[in-house]
C-alpha cells in the first residue's frame, strides 16, 4: 500500500509539472493511455507480479564529460557510485510505476535486461542538449508456468533531451533528467505490454 501510494504521488508531481504533454490519470506518455488504438493480433490482459530488471556487468562505462563519450552506460546526475546499480534503480523505479496500472487477468512476471543507458553529460546538456539514449530486452512470462508469453525482443526507448537554457528553466522548476527519463521509461513499458501479441 505504502508502495503504491508513492507511485501515485510521483505521478501527480510529474504530471502537475507538465514535462511531456501526454500524461493523464490512465496512462503516461507520447500517447500511451488505456483507449490507445491497437493495429492487429490480441490484447493482452496483464497484471504484474513481479519486474526483474539487469543491468549486465558487461556493459562499458564512462564517467567522461564529453559530448559524446563512446561507452554503454553514461549518467552522471547522480554523485559517483556504481552507475550500474543506478541505472538499475531508475529503470527498476520507472517499471513498477508503469507497470501499477495493470489490474488484468493473466499474471506476468516482466525482465528487462538494459543493453544501453545513454543520457546526455553536462558539457551536452548545457550547450547543444541531445538524445537519451536508452534500450532493453523485455521478457514477459506467465507468473504461475514460467513460459514465456512474449520477447524477449528489443525495445528502444529514446527521450530528447533538454539542451541549453531550457534544461536551465528545467532545473529551477525541479525538473530534472531522471524524473523525464523515469516518466518517459515508465510510459514506454506501458506501451509494450499493451502491444497486441502477435499469433494468438
Amino acid at each position: 500500500m505504502v508502495q503504491k501510494m508513492r507511485l501515485i504521488q510521483r505521478l501527480a508531481a510529474l504530471c502537475a509539472l507538465g514535462t511531456l504533454a501526454a500524461c493523464g490519470p490512465d496512462g503516461f506518455v507520447d500517447g500511451v493511455s488505456r483507449t490507445a488504438p491497437v493495429e492487429s493480433g490480441v490484447l493482452p490482459d496483464y497484471a504484474v507480479r513481479e519486474i526483474v530488471v539487469d543491468v549486465p556487468r558487461t556493459l562499458s562505462v564512462s564517467d567522461a564529460n564529453l559530448y559524446y563519450p563512446i561507452a554503454d552506460i553514461v549518467w552522471r546526475e547522480d554523485l559517483s557510485g556504481d552507475r550500474y546499480l543506478q541505472v538499475q534503480d531508475i529503470f527498476t523505479e520507472s517499471a513498477e510505476w508503469g507497470a501499477s496500472i495493470f489490474d488484468g487477468v493473466q499474471l506476468v512476471d516482466v525482465e528487462i535486461v538494459v543493453t544501453r543507458f545513454h543520457a546526455v553529460t553536462p558539457k551536452a546538456r548545457y550547450t547543444v542538449g541531445g538524445v537519451h539514449s536508452m534500450r532493453f530486452e523485455l521478457t514477459v512470462r506467465d507468473a504461475s508456468t514460467g513460459d514465456v508469453l512474449q520477447g524477449p525482443r528489443s525495445v528502444i526507448a529514446d527521450l530528447q533531451s533538454l539542451g541549453g537554457q531550457a534544461a536551465v528553466d528545467a532545473e529551477t522548476q525541479g525538473i530534472t533528467q531522471r524524473g523525464r527519463i523515469t516518466q518517459h521509461l515508465a510510459g514506454v513499458l506501458q506501451r509494450e505490454l499493451r502491444a497486441p501479441v502477435p499469433g494468438t
